[in-house]
């Protein structure tokens, strides 16, 4: 290519001439015209919060791996305390990007989950991989499940306190699924109190709490603690569910379209790396152990990435759905019926009034356009359709068509 080109070639006609075979283009080259080109990143450093939880995995490596610089940015990843924090300095512009969860970012858009913003999501950064954890106290009670939990609940009438980690987020979601599954209503029959995932451990230890729902390492290590049991994971709540996303404010995403598609790019290449192998996912274990980022020891984390589980009671089993991140990138694509299905519980748990359209606003927030240029460049295969069909625990089925009607289908809700 000449020089004097270069400059000149945007990326749409870069990639529309490589579609029609008038440049055969490998991806290093692609990247680096993303860099240099009229793609150029308008910002080249930015700063990613992310939680001390095993699934900030691709963030960190993104910039470790030095994946960001093929792309033309310096990701700078900051280790945030609690999710209300990463929340209010992403709406303030503090952090430019973050490691979030999912149902914070559509909670801050709507204006449930503290201030109102209009928001983004990019890509998902894992799939899978989070756990309901009940105290050794209520195990030794004989509740190691969610249908002994049910009945011990019914016998032995006192307050029942859980916690979750945000309450728009998706530990909270999947804390009160379960227990509604298993006839308990969340709020009227516990008290369920919001707790930072570091800090899950030290307040079971206490006794500050029954049982929690958090992301690894934090399941994992009650066990290793020897305080709690895991009483389910999420992929038995809903298998290959969404998890934590990238999340950005749609004030970053207009401001610097190329700079959000290169970090997208950068961090997608990361969780693919992760997955390609268990050498990687062993080195991921042992950089994100560090006490930088997780803090912990590295046993802890590199058990339940490779699909190892154990409940604590003496039962261990391997998982084939363990936390994913890449995943041939369905755990990266942002489907559109992924968003809806948090509003649809939302609605159920009273923190949205009234029906809302569900499916503009899942748009409005999932880019799905800025995530399908970040997987051309990475040669990352993207699903046909925006909706997808997922089955739950209960044997419920969502697959998007009439969100109201399944919003209000559950015969436990708010």
């Amino acid at each position: 290519m000449n020089d004097s080109v270069k400059p000149t070639m945007s990326r749409r006609t870069l990639l529309q001439a490589a579609g029609v075979g008038a440049l055969a283009i490998d991806p290093a080259l692609r990247a680096a015209v993303y860099a240099q080109g009229s793609d150029k990143p308008e910002k080249e450093e930015v700063k990613i919060g992310f939680i001390p939880l095993t699934d900030c995995a691709s963030v960190v490596m993104a910039s470790v791996l030095g994946l960001d610089k093929k792309y033309g940015v310096k990701i700078v990843p900051t280790k945030e305390s609690s999710w209300a924090g990463v929340r209010d300095k992403m709406v303030s512009g503090e952090l430019d990007f973050a490691h979030v969860l999912y149902g914070l970012v559509y909670g801050v858009h709507l204006g449930i989950a503290g201030p109102k913003k209009d928001m983004a999501i990019t890509m998902g950064l894992n799939r899978n991989g989070q756990a309901i954890t009940l105290s050794k106290k209520l195990a030794d009670s004989g509740a190691v499940d969610g249908a002994s939990l049910s009945k011990l609940m019914k016998k032995e009438k006192r307050e029942y306190t859980f916690a979750q980690t945000f309450p728009t987020g998706t530990h909270a979601m999947w804390l009160y699924y379960w227990l509604g599954a298993h006839g308990i209503n969340p709020l009227q029959d516990a008290k369920v109190i919001t707790v930072p995932p570091p800090q899950m451990v030290a307040n079971m230890r206490v006794g500050n709490m029954d049982g929690y729902c958090v992301g690894e390492p934090w399941g994992h290590r009650a066990i290793a603690d020897g305080i709690g049991i895991t009483a389910t994971t999420t992929q038995d709540i809903w298998k290959d569910h969404p998890e934590k996303v990238l999340g950005t404010t749609q004030e970053f995403i207009s401001k610097y379209p190329n700079t959000a598609r290169a970090v997208t790019a950068a961090i997608l290449e990361a969780g693919k790396w992760i997955d390609a192998g268990l050498q990687n996912k062993n080195k991921m274990a042992e950089t994100i152990a560090d006490k930088a980022y997780v803090n912990t020891s590295v046993d802890v984390i590199n058990q339940r990435i490779l699909g190892r589980y154990q409940n604590g009671l003496g039962k261990t089993w391997d998982d084939p759905n363990f936390m994913k991140f890449y995943d041939d990138g369905l755990a990266n694509f942002p489907f559109i019926s992924d968003g809806m299905w948090f509003l649809t519980q939302h609605k159920r748990w009273g923190l949205i009034k009234e029906h809302i359209d569900y499916m503009a606003v899942a748009k409005q927030i999932n880019k799905v356009d800025v995530y399908k240029d970040a997987a051309s460049m990475t040669k990352t295969p993207v699903p046909k359709d925006l909706m997808r069909t997922s089955k739950f625990m209960d044997g419920g089925v969502w697959d998007g068509k009439d969100p109201k009607k399944y919003a209000d289908s559950f015969a436990i809700h708010a």
